[in-house]
């Protein structure tokens, strides 16, 4: 078994070769002067089991074109197994057709990594489960859900905490997660009922007097999330934490959250934290690193990753 670290997240590969105690292979991924991508494996990787760490966040066109070149270079090396581990996988917000003559950029990315020589892929928190079935190749989806049960356990203790979905379509995830802490379950129902007015939160579930935490996969711009948590506050709750797999947090996205009435914005490591949310008061990262090595550990071994959510 051998771990290649690309650029997007070099901490994390680091961490996950430190858990498994395997050094990562030596790589080196550069750019020509035109800004075209190069990559020399530097070690043999000939019948080698190989798992190239690398998330397709913000470049986000640049990584995932570092992915693919890396996995052709693997492939032509004769690796003789290649799983793409993408802790966290772009473009999985276009799922779908979304209106006339658009794409379903989500399928296009699966077709590339396929083509370019991936033989499966490890992911984390997809935004739309079906996106596994976009693959032609097996797709091992992870949860951070036991990451966060940990962090929720010894934060808040005993106390009385209501898990909160911030829209309906992310009943599931947040379901899974209170089934998971023995904790009940409010949604916000979010409706704009005309062009230019704002959205009203419609929370069901009694929420007052209750140490609310918000689930989500993805944090972007914020705006969706800071609305529901000061719904919350204005609807009773003592406070309101939010636990999201992926901080993307684009654009004014740090300073939206550190001027909300958001306690604690917990995220994972799946994207490499930016300075802004490094010197954050109020957001904090967990790290996935042994979640992922784990899994890879499993797959090089051909045993179950299922079990590790069980």
């Amino acid at each position: 078994m051998k771990i290649v670290a690309c650029n997007s997240n070099r901490p994390l590969a680091e961490a996950i070769s430190a858990y498994l105690n395997l050094p990562l292979t030596k790589a080196s991924i550069r750019r020509f002067s035109d800004m075209e991508i190069f990559v020399e494996i530097q070690e043999n990787v000939r019948g080698e089991d190989l798992f190239v760490v690398q998330s397709t966040s913000y470049p986000t066109n640049d990584n995932l074109m570092e992915l693919l070149v890396s996995l052709d270079a693997l492939r032509r090396g004769s690796a003789r197994r290649i799983t793409a581990v993408m802790p966290y996988f772009g473009y999985a917000r276009q799922d779908r057709k979304s209106g006339a003559r658009t794409p379903i950029s989500a399928k296009l990315v699966a077709n590339l990594i396929t083509v370019a020589g991936a033989d499966r892929v490890l992911t984390m928190d997809l935004h739309a489960g079906q996106i596994q079935g976009f693959f032609d190749i097996p797709v091992d989806n992870l949860y951070a859900a036991p990451v966060f049960t940990k962090d929720i356990v010894d934060r808040f203790n005993s106390e009385q905490i209501m898990i909160v979905s911030p829209d309906t379509g992310g009943v599931v995830r947040a379901r899974g997660l209170a089934k998971r802490l023995d904790a009940d379950l409010a949604i916000i129902d979010k409706r704009r009922e005309r062009a230019g007015v704002s959205e009203v939160m419609n929370i069901i579930g009694d929420i007052r007097d209750r140490r609310c935490i918000l689930v989500d996969d993805i944090i972007d711009s914020a705006g969706t999330l800071c609305n529901a948590a000061s719904a919350l506050r204005e609807a009773g709750a003592t406070s309101v934490s939010a636990y999201v797999t992926h901080g993307v947090l684009s654009g004014g996205a740090v300073a939206r959250v550190t001027s909300s009435p958001l306690e604690h914005l917990i995220i994972t490591d799946s994207i490499t934290a930016t300075e802004a949310v490094r010197v954050s008061h109020n957001i904090e990262q967990l790290t996935i690193a042994p979640l992922i090595a784990e899994a890879i550990r499993r797959i090089s071994e051909e045993s179950s990753v299922s079990s590790l959510f069980d």
